[in-house]
């Protein structure tokens, strides 16, 4: 069979929509670490919109993996010279797919630092982008400061070391550019964090000043870090998407992506060196993005975790799944309606009731498939950043935070490694060790598991939470996950307490 390259491009014209412009014209003008799923089907798709439209020809992007396991990227976008399948699928059945070329280079930072740090350096890369996810920039979410832990990270910081790391490549780079008098690029996170901007900001500018104290200052006050939201749900691709693409197009994707069709990228207009115009491709450019990232991270991201313990304590996998079960959906509307919607800021143009009701529609779809554990990755960096904010702006309101409380004592719950079936629970967590042990010791000393002061700070001394999250525990250890929820819908034993 076929496989996807530049060379049988023409031939798949008739099957699916291809990449109008002649991708050997395009230049880089984004490098982009962390080339995954959702790189692929939210910024490298709006940028090959954009270069469809027939210009802005400068605005290429070259992806950049650093970490072991991105060699396989790195292998398949070789074989295919950039390109690849992005198929979206509806809620109702329908599929629409198409080829992407907007990726026109891609490095491997351990095969050749200098050829990154030298992508970086030259002045036609003008945006440096980052989906490093949460835990990447290396800061406490307790403490807001950046803590260099990861081991690539303390490689870098040594002296007259080969850069390893994201922040070392780019300070690496930022160092030529400011010796050549090359003004610098611009950082444009794309990761789900709040502030994500100033959070790449300070991890960076912090990375920088144990370098070099004066080049931080010049970063600090050269290089625009803009803010932004972004959403696509993007699940992981399996070996069923990829034989589908065989199927119903007729040529071989090893590593196609499958999406939503629902998109939505609201971005700061920040930018030290100018920027594509993004806006004609459906992008939100907006002065101040924060009300949407709140939205989003509150509503939507929130939501994945809220859903995700319960759900898979009660024996679902898949996200469609638990939100086509009523007990589940309106224990999530609870949350989003009662504990989030109320530490919203006002969002210019958005219907905050339809917004939630859209949610749900979108969380729905079975033809993503979209799994439980994908989204519970990683959860002691996701919990602290999507769910724990909305808790202290509860307990600062005096308004509910029983739901929440239930989510965390889900978590811990599912910690234990086991579900209510007996079966043996895969965790993916970075602390899983500490994790662990915390929740061990609540045999001798309940809610010992808040007492991570770098995950919850001072909730644990808060009483109001910890006899809320105290209760939530009993529950699910007495009578189980669906019972605890459906103790919300029947205004029961965790109905709302006021203070």
């Amino acid at each position: 069979m076929t496989s996807l390259n530049e060379t049988v491009l023409p031939a798949l014209a008739d099957k699916l929509p291809i990449p109008t412009y002649d991708r050997s014209a395009v230049r880089t003008g984004i490098v982009h670490f962390g080339v995954g799923g959702f790189h692929r089907s939210h910024e490298a798709m709006f940028i090959d919109r954009l270069l469809n439209l027939g210009h802005s020809r400068d605005w290429g992007i070259c992806g950049v993996g650093v970490l072991p396991s991105d060699t396989h990227m790195r292998d398949v976008l070789k074989a295919q010279d950039g390109l690849y399948t992005l198929v979206l699928k509806s809620p109702e059945g329908g599929e629409d797919g198409r080829i992407i070329g907007s990726i026109t280079e891609y490095l491997y930072a351990p095969d050749d630092a200098s050829a990154v740090i030298g992508k970086l350096a030259d002045p036609a890369t003008r945006i440096v982008s980052l989906s490093v996810t949460e835990g990447g920039y290396s800061i406490n979410d307790a403490t807001g400061e950046f803590e260099p832990r990861a081991l690539d990270i303390v490689h870098d910081l040594k002296p007259n070391t080969v850069p390893y790391s994201v922040f070392g490549l780019i300070t690496a780079a930022l160092v030529q550019r400011r010796e050549q008098g090359t003004a610098p690029f611009t950082v444009m996170s794309c990761d789900n964090i709040q502030g994500n901007g100033n959070i790449a900001r300070k991890a960076l500018v912090s990375f920088a000043r144990l370098k070099d104290p004066k080049l931080a200052d010049w970063i600090s006050d050269n290089v625009a870090f803009p803010n932004s939201m972004v959403d696509r749900i993007t699940p992981v691709t399996t070996d069923a998407d990829r034989a589908a693409v065989r199927e119903n197009y007729g040529f071989a994707d090893a590593w196609p992506v499958v999406a939503e069709p629902f998109e939505q990228w609201v971005l700061e207009d920040t930018f030290t060196t100018g920027r594509p115009p993004l806006e004609e491709v459906g992008v939100q450019i907006v002065d101040d993005v924060e009300p949407y990232e709140l939205m989003k991270l509150r509503l939507l991201n929130a939501s994945h975790q809220v859903m995700s313990y319960l759900g898979y304590l009660a024996g679902h996998r898949y996200v469609h799944e638990v939100c086509t079960d009523p007990l589940f959906t309106d224990f999530i509307l609870g949350f989003m309606e009662q504990e989030a919607t109320p530490t919203l800021r006002p969002v210019p143009g958005i219907d905050l009731n339809a917004y939630r009701h859209e949610l749900i529609h979108r969380f729905s779809n079975p033809a993503i498939r979209d799994t439980l554990a994908r989204q519970m990755v990683d959860a002691s960096e996701r919990i602290p950043k999507f769910v724990l904010p909305v808790v202290r702006e509860q307990l600062e309101l005096g308004g509910p935070v029983d739901r929440a409380a239930l989510v965390v004592a889900a978590w811990a719950r599912f910690l234990e490694g086991t579900d209510e079936q007996g079966e043996s629970i895969e965790i993916a967590d970075r602390r899983l060790g500490e994790l662990r042990e915390a929740v061990r010791a609540e045999q001798e000393n309940p809610a010992a598991f808040l007492g991570l002061t770098d995950i919850f700070g001072d909730l644990g001394s808060n009483a109001r939470f910890v006899s809320a999250y105290l209760q939530a525990r009993e529950a699910l250890q007495q009578a189980g996950a669906r019972a605890a929820v459906r103790d919300f819908t029947d205004n029961s034993t965790l109905a709302r307490r006021t203070p």
